[in-house]
């Protein structure tokens, strides 16, 4: 198949540092390149990748200070690609509603992504505009917001089984470890003033490595902060793929210790892909990613999440890595994604027949 991938702006492809979006258009777009297909990635400029890169902008947005109005560059990237949309079968979009008033108006079989949260009333407003519109959800329980879209699959996020791995000598939960990890974004919904407090009860070292957006400076500096100055607590800030697998496989355990409907939920797949288990409240697609007692501990309260920190002995690091080849690399994410492909151009040519 000749596919165009259009990936968010806002970060390269892959993201340097954080960046759940842009890390799974990338994860995706190598795995469909190794399957043999001719993939054409639409990207800023400074992306990298195996299939043909095209730059509607030279830079990843969060990296250039010049840019002061960023719907102006989606608005370009969107007539970027209806321009050369004839070059390809199908077009996969991870930029949410942008393509489409413009591309339901023409011939091309195309479909988005949907990467983040849906219960906001202006996305069923937005959304409700084309209930057509061929759409992927990345968990069942992203959808619940807007149950009566066109949905035509949920497709879970996969990475690649080599990008991260347990270091040499994974065992027993209870044999690796002397600190629980918490990785990704401080914000109040992604919960580090839980998993500090939880850290505390179970007399655990916490180790943060987690990225604070401009939006979220005055929480972290009133909220997060003062918390910092607890001996077990240490900051460590952004760390790049490279470094995970370290931070990670040598945790007791990863904090995932969210209070908001969470779409997918990358850093549980990072986790587990390093055989290292993770303490998550159910909410959004937690139940959907974890294996309860074999990938970790899916709780409804701090309470509880104390509670499965002196459970994780019970769980054997190797079936935690086994479970997440099973269930999440980047080979299976393509194949379900060539699948929803194929299903598309099969009911365009149905419908021109």
């Amino acid at each position: 198949m000749r596919i165009a991938q259009v990936a968010p702006l806002f970060e390269a492809v892959p993201p340097k540092l954080y960046g759940g979006s842009e890390r799974v258009v990338s994860n995706l777009t190598e795995a469909l390149v190794k399957m043999g297909h001719e993939v054409t990635l639409f990207a800023s400029g400074d992306s990298e990748t195996s299939a043909k890169l095209d730059a509607p902008w030279p830079r990843a947005l969060r990296l250039d200070p010049d840019i002061r109005d960023w719907v102006a560059t989606y608005q370009l990237l969107v007539e970027y690609v209806y321009r050369k949309r004839h070059q390809f079968d199908v077009m996969h979009f991870h930029i949410d509603y942008f393509p489409n008033s413009l591309f339901s108006r023409q011939e091309v079989p195309f479909v988005t992504t949907l990467h983040g949260r849906l219960d906001l009333a202006e996305f069923a407003a937005i959304y409700g505009m084309f209930p057509d519109v061929p759409l992927v959800s990345i968990s069942n329980s992203q959808r619940k917001p807007v149950p009566d879209l066109g949905w035509t699959a949920t497709v879970l996020h996969g990475i690649p089984t080599d990008l991260l791995r347990p270091p040499a000598g994974e065992g027993k939960g209870d044999e690796k470890g002397e600190y629980f990890a918490f990785l990704g974004r401080i914000s109040p919904e992604k919960g580090i003033e839980r998993a500090i407090r939880i850290a505390a009860a179970c007399n655990m070292r916490l180790k943060v490595a987690a990225k604070v957006d401009k939006a979220d400076a005055d929480y972290f500096k009133e909220s997060v902060e003062p918390l910092l100055a607890n001996a077990h607590v240490e900051f460590i800030g952004e760390i790049n793929d490279s470094q995970k697998s370290d931070f990670l496989g040598r945790a007791k355990a990863t904090m995932f210790a969210i209070d908001w409907p969470e779409p997918f939920g990358l850093v549980m797949i990072e986790s587990m892909a390093c055989g290292t288990p993770v303490i998550a409240m159910r909410r959004g697609s937690v139940p959907e990613v974890m294996d309860h007692g074999i990938t970790g501990f899916i709780v409804e309260n701090v309470e509880e999440a104390i509670a499965a920190c002196g459970r994780l002995g019970e769980l054997d690091r190797k079936k935690v890595r086994a479970q997440f080849e099973k269930r999440f690399s980047s080979e299976r994410m393509a194949q379900d994604y060539v699948n929803v492909y194929q299903k598309l151009i099969d009911a365009k040519r149905k419908a021109a027949a």
